[in-house]
């Protein structure tokens, strides 16, 4: 049981920058197993259903990067700070509706069964691990090997070139395999719930059901629309790199994670205030994607959403804050 419980866990953690959506100065939120997290500026709340059919909930006020550290303003800077804080509150939410979804009502005494802190530290451990084996060492050896066949190939620009295709592809070939997933699905309609209600909020009518529901699941501002935006950015950083060997390109694409995160988050976030411009086509790509990465929920799961985003406002607004849509 261990086991599984560890692969699904792997699972949701590889999935985490992809689910997550928002910024600073908006509400948004990630999905989670059976449930949703939303967060305001100052403001956290992750609402999950347990089998049981209760929802339950967790909050918290939270301080943004930028206030607590004034480094996190500056650009590129701000984008690590801002990424760096939505794992955080992620990774929490995702233990905490782990949790509730153990919580069956069979525990006759004490506390229901959680994970183990040795499991959820061993999953990062395996997720972190199997990020850079499957994006940074996978692909560098592939298109080495395939220089090594095809000289054309071979040189250091079409070298880069073809390891961000191939990136690419695994990337996408990993997301459609793991959709087919019955579990993973489910996990999708939440997300497609919580780009509804967002969309319901900034579109300043009441949060209702009925309301979200009228909106699409597409969001510009989707971890899956900056995830593309990243792996584009790589290929044009890495094609600069003067390296030949191997182990230094390898070495390099690990050390240039937070100036291409820095980066690409400037780019995602102009381009996400500029939808119908030839900037926002930039967008496009991760909107066509969402396709895959989020699906239309029904209405218990929109229900979970706006339970959560509600639970999010009203401790914002305990704190003197006020959400505004520009």
């Amino acid at each position: 049981m261990n086991i599984v419980r560890f692969l699904r866990m792997s699972a949701h953690l590889q999935l985490m920058p992809v689910l997550e959506s928002g910024e600073e100065t908006l509400v948004g939120g990630q999905a989670v197993m059976e449930g949703v997290m939303m967060r305001a500026p100052h403001s956290y709340c992750v609402a999950v259903r347990k089998p049981s059919g209760e929802i339950v909930t967790e909050e918290q006020p939270i301080e943004r990067m930028s206030e607590k550290y004034p480094l996190f303003k500056k650009p590129i800077l701000r984008g690590l700070g801002m990424l760096g804080q939505a794992m955080t509150l992620g990774y929490r939410a995702l233990k905490f509706s782990a949790n509730a979804a153990l919580d069956d009502g069979t525990a006759k005494e004490g506390k229901p069964a959680e994970l183990s802190s040795w499991l959820m530290t061993a999953n990062l451990v395996f997720s972190l691990g199997f990020f850079i084996f499957l994006y940074k060492f996978v692909p560098l050896f592939l298109a080495t090997s395939l220089g090594h066949a095809v000289p054309s190939l071979s040189g250091r620009f079409a070298t880069n070139m073809t390891d961000g295709v191939i990136r690419m592809a695994i990337f996408l070939a990993f997301l459609f395999l793991i959709s087919r997933l019955k579990e993973i699905r489910r996990v999708f309609e939440y997300h497609g719930a919580e780009h509804k209600v967002v969309f319901n909020f900034e579109s300043r009518q009441p949060l209702t059901i009925d309301n979200a529901q009228r909106f699409v699941t597409f969001h510009p501002r989707c971890g899956t629309s900056f995830l593309l935006v990243v792996m584009v950015i790589s290929m044009i950083v890495y094609a600069l790199l003067p390296f030949d060997s191997f182990t230094a390109k390898f070495l390099a694409r690990i050390a240039l994670l937070p100036l291409i995160t820095g980066l690409s988050y400037e780019l995602i976030r102009f381009a996400a205030k500029r939808q119908g411009t030839a900037m926002g086509l930039l967008t496009a790509p991760g909107l066509w994607l969402q396709r895959i990465t989020t699906k239309p929920p029904d209405d218990p799961a929109v229900t979970v959403a706006i339970h959560a985003l509600e639970g999010a406002m009203a401790l914002e607004a305990k704190q003197g804050g006020e959400l505004v849509v520009a």
